[in-house]
């Protein structure tokens, strides 16, 4: 037994977190806010062609100037970002000023740019937390060039990007076989489909809060349909924009980008799109229970109000009859008999009893 775990339910203010909504409606500073360094990032190096494969773990920026210097694909993923390793690694392939200020920057809207022989993308990994039921949030930057694939990632104990790198430890698979190009499109298409994972974990929670509300709506389950809308605010606030990045490699006439790689990079068009429906449709449903909500309070408030009512109506002829026998006159019938209580009482209830019967048949109750 844990106290503490239902301490918050005897606070109502406790129950609507209204910091998650400061957080989505946070602003992006147009000047960088200083971003802590990472204290520990872990670099992972592939460098590979369909007969040879090499893998390099370094925690040292400074290794990475070693490679990208001939025909090899080669692929650095950071993990973990520093200002002086992103800069170090900048100039040592040639990235342009404004690209390593997006790398840096905190909170930016997920986005493309073509600038200086480079193809740069910057979006959101997401990921569901089980135990707060949250959609949690990564930012993750791409970087397209010649012959090489960087990748800056925030967080070094998770991403999604394992199947990849399984799929580069297999001889003659179709990532061994094709160029940076297509390393660039398995990292994005990774990112979008674990988008369909974080969906389906918020569709359970939206199906288990509709079984809730139909059997008990409260002001707990109100507090539900709050934070679960904030989280599919977050959830369509990162996947919209990653269909105009898809669409920026698709219209993009840069010689990094293989004809035959354009119908890979359309399939991740079609999937960013089908995330965006799904996005859409689950705002219509949590508009659907919030109604449903809403139509079960005025229920029970009917009911509340009906039986109210029909208590009211039983009542009356009671409260008249008595009214009428608590009058101050001298000659009132049937007051000085002995019988008389008998018979006001059972006028009393049998006046009630046929109200009851003509309502059943009405319908009314």
């Amino acid at each position: 037994m844990q106290p503490t775990k239902y301490l918050k339910y005897f606070n109502l203010f406790s129950l609507f977190d209204t910091k998650r909504t400061r957080d989505i409606l946070k602003v992006t500073q147009t000047i960088n806010p200083n971003r802590i360094d990472a204290s520990v990032i872990a670099i992972d190096v592939y460098e590979y062609t369909n007969d040879q494969l090499a893998f390099h773990q370094f925690n040292n920026i400074v290794a990475c100037n070693n490679f990208g210097k001939n025909e090899k694909t080669t692929w650095i993923n950071v993990d973990g970002i520093r200002k002086a390793d992103v800069e170090l690694i900048a100039n040592h392939f040639q990235i342009h000023q404004l690209i390593v200020e997006d790398i840096l920057s905190i909170g930016s809207r997920p986005k493309m740019d073509e600038m200086e022989n480079h193809l740069f993308c910057q979006l959101n990994m997401l990921y569901f937390n089980d135990k707060t039921g949250d959609v949690e949030q990564e930012q993750i930057s791409i970087l397209l060039g010649k012959n090489f694939v960087l990748s800056f990632q925030e967080d070094p104990t998770r991403d999604v990007f394992n199947s990849i790198r399984e799929k580069l430890k297999i001889t003659n698979s179709k990532l061994r076989q094709s160029g940076a190009d297509y390393l660039c499109y398995a990292l994005l298409d990774m990112i979008v489909d674990h988008y369909f994972l974080v969906m389906e974990k918020l569709a359970e929670r939206i199906e288990l809060l509709e079984e809730k509300i139909i059997r008990n709506s409260n002001t707990r389950t109100l507090a539900e349909i709050n934070d679960l809308r904030k989280e599919l605010i977050i959830l369509k606030k990162n996947v919209v924009p990653v269909r105009d990045i898809v669409n920026g490699f698709l219209k993009s006439d840069s010689d990094l980008l293989q004809i035959r790689t354009t119908k890979y990079f359309k399939d991740v068009y079609d999937h960013i799109l089908q995330a965006n429906e799904f996005a859409e449709t689950y705002r219509d449903m949590m508009m659907n229970l919030q109604d449903l909500y809403l139509s079960n309070v005025n229920l029970k408030m009917n009911e509340v109000m009906k039986v109210m009512a029909v208590v009211t109506c039983l009542l009356a002829p009671a409260t008249v009859i008595g009214g009428i026998f608590g009058m101050n006159f001298d000659v009132i019938p049937i007051a000085h008999q002995a019988w008389g209580f008998y018979i006001t009482v059972g006028i009393m209830i049998f006046i009630p009893l046929v109200m009851v019967i003509i309502f059943r048949k009405r319908g009314w109750f």
